[in-house]
Formats: C-alpha cells, sequence, structure tokens
C-alpha cells in the first residue's frame, strides 16, 4: 500500500529550496515556474498532514482524558480521514504533468444517436463530478448530434492533481440500457470515448510548425435569437501529422478561440508522446493496448440489471444514478492505486 510519507516530501522540498536560492534561477522561466510550482504543492501537502496529525494528537489526549466522549471525538474524526484518504492519493502521482490541470475531450462513438446521448450524459457526469471534488471546469467546445446528445465536447479541469486524477478516466466507456430513441424500447449499448492531455501553460517550450496546421472557422453554435452568433467565430485546427483534431468556440473573438485551440492541440501532443511511451513499457512488459472502440475500460449497464463496473480494477458500484451523477472517485482511487503498484498499465 502506497501511503503519505511526510520525511521523502520534506527532503524534496529542501532540494526544492536548494534550486530556488541559486544564482540565477529566474533566467530561465520555464523551469523556474515550474520548479516553484512543485515546491508550493508540496508544501501545501506537508502542511495538511502536520494539521492532520495535530488535530488526531488532540483527538486522542482528550479520548485519553475523558473516555466518555469517544462517540463525539468518532464523529469528528470522520472528516480527517477524508482528508487523510485524499492525502494518501496524492502520493500515487508521480507523472511529470500529474499535479496540474486537465483537457478533457468526450467522441461519441459505436451507438448512433444513442452514443451521442450517452457522450452528452458522460459530460454532465463529469462536470459533476469535478465540482464536487472543487475543480473548476470549463467547457470549450460542444458539437450537438443531428438529433440529440453531442458528436463531441472539451472541458478543462483545474485544481491540484487535475490531470493525475482525470488520467484514470482516458479510454472508451459503455452503455447499455433501453433506448429511448427506440419506440420498441429494446435494449442498445452504445460507446464514446474520454481523451485526457495535460493542460500546458501558455508559455510551454513546445513547437508546433505552422505549415502542418490546417485551420477551418465556422459559425459557433448558440442558443438562437439575439444570441446567435453571426460571424465565423469558433475554431477547428487539424494538426495533419498526427490526425489531431481540436475545435474551440466559447470564446468571443476568432483570435480567442484560435489560440485556445493551439493551447489545447500543444497538450494533446504531449498526451501523445506520454501515450507512446506508455504503449512502449506495456510492449516491454508484453502487455498488449488495444484502444478501438471494442475495448471499453468500464461498462455502465442499466438494463436488465444496474451495474457499473471498471474492466481494468474490477471496482464496480451497483448505484448506476449515483455514479451519473458524479460519483466517481471509487473508481478512480481504484485505478490510481492499481496503476501505482504495477496491476495495470
Amino acid at each position: 500500500m502506497i501511503t503519505f510519507d511526510p520525511d521523502t516530501v520534506s527532503a524534496r522540498i529542501a532540494e526544492l529550496e536548494g534550486e530556488l536560492g541559486q544564482p540565477g534561477f529566474w533566467d530561465d522561466q520555464t523551469r523556474a515556474a515550474r520548479v516553484s510550482t512543485e515546491h508550493s504543492r508540496l508544501s501545501k501537502r506537508l502542511e495538511r498532514y502536520e494539521r492532520l496529525q495535530r488535530e488526531h494528537d488532540d483527538a486522542a489526549e482528550l479520548l485519553a482524558m475523558d473516555p466518555d466522549l469517544g462517540a463525539e471525538i468518532e464523529a469528528q474524526l470522520q472528516p480527517l480521514r477524508g482528508e487523510l484518504a485524499r492525502l494518501q492519493e496524492d502520493a500515487l502521482f508521480t507523472g511529470e504533468y500529474d499535479g496540474g490541470d486537465a483537457v478533457a475531450s468526450i467522441h461519441s462513438g459505436t451507438g448512433g444517436t444513442d452514443a451521442q446521448d450517452w457522450a452528452e450524459m458522460m459530460l454532465r457526469m463529469y462536470l459533476r463530478w469535478a465540482d464536487d471534488r472543487g475543480f473548476q471546469a470549463d467547457l470549450i467546445e460542444a458539437s450537438p448530434g443531428e438529433e440529440a446528445g453531442l458528436k463531441s465536447a472539451t472541458f478543462t479541469v483545474k485544481g491540484e492533481n487535475a490531470y493525475g486524477i482525470m488520467k484514470a478516466e482516458r479510454g472508451v466507456h459503455r452503455l447499455v440500457r433501453q433506448s429511448p430513441f427506440d419506440s420498441a424500447h429494446r435494449r442498445h449499448t452504445a460507446f464514446s470515448q474520454v481523451v485526457v492531455a495535460p493542460l500546458l501553460a501558455d508559455e510551454s517550450e513546445v513547437e508546433i510548425d505552422e505549415t502542418d496546421l490546417r485551420i477551418d472557422t465556422y459559425r459557433a453554435s448558440g442558443a438562437g435569437g439575439q444570441h446567435v452568433n453571426k460571424t465565423d467565430s469558433a475554431v477547428r485546427v487539424t494538426h495533419i501529422p498526427s490526425g489531431i483534431v481540436v475545435q474551440c468556440q466559447n470564446e468571443r473573438s476568432q483570435t480567442s478561440n484560435k489560440q485556445t485551440a493551439l493551447r489545447i492541440l500543444k497538450s494533446r501532443l504531449v498526451e501523445l508522446q506520454e501515450e507512446e511511451r506508455e504503449a512502449e513499457l506495456a510492449k516491454e512488459r508484453g502487455a498488449a493496448q488495444d484502444i478501438g472502440f471494442g475495448s471499453q475500460i468500464r461498462s455502465y449497464v442499466l438494463h436488465p440489471y444496474q451495474l457499473v463496473k471498471d474492466h481494468r480494477t474490477d471496482f464496480e458500484v451497483g448505484n448506476t444514478q449515483g455514479v451519473l451523477d458524479g460519483n466517481l472517485d471509487g473508481f478512480v482511487h481504484a485505478y490510481l492505486l492499481a496503476k501505482a503498484t504495477g496491476r495495470v498499465v
């Protein structure tokens, strides 16, 4: 079991403070920002641990003085246990970008209108989950389906460890239910894919050759009436070598949408490198990776029974509505723990 180690964290903080004090440290702004961000993040974690330790020691001392207060003290310790679980979760993040923000895209797959409806259900699920965790989630783009739902959607998630946590959701998600779009109410299966990348800073060092890009503009979808967008302010950027397509329509101007789209494209290119590295590691371990639409990481079965099951960890929950309302922490923690201990790639 991987746990939070205050001694290791303290040693790393001391190393970072040594770097912060070096002459000319701020000459390299990119490196300086990375080091100072890590120092701030680890310092906050250590402060949280020390506060939890003090509160636990105070409760133990009070219980020793008055055993009759056992039930009351136990109630006071419950929130501390939740905070401690989050702190232990922090120890699972070791990747270069894990502590930072994330950008996620949902793409409807096989299943027609049901898949597009499923993509919209997933977007609602993630936005609720992000809000419950205290993250800031912002919708960047949403492309409506022909009849219902969404063809795709892109959103950012900002907060401590957002990318490290969101990585647990990468892959294909499968929905089984009685279709509301089938007049005979037959059971249908639909798929949607989640792509997650680290949200890079505007001044990131990733270089993109302009000749590798195809940039298209189009009219952003709106609510209609006086709010309908009458100019081609939305931007679609295609990176020709990789085939990655990024869209943005939430900003008011075409220039702002283009800047946001290019920032997300850089993030996706970094993620592509990460995926290639992980695939190579998996190959070395003898584990084959299939990212096709038949290789779902999780199934959400609403009919004929109720169950959400993660096929990587076997973690499952019977309260399907709770999961669709954003209760994802159990799945995320099970995956992070399995990955940290080498049980999943």
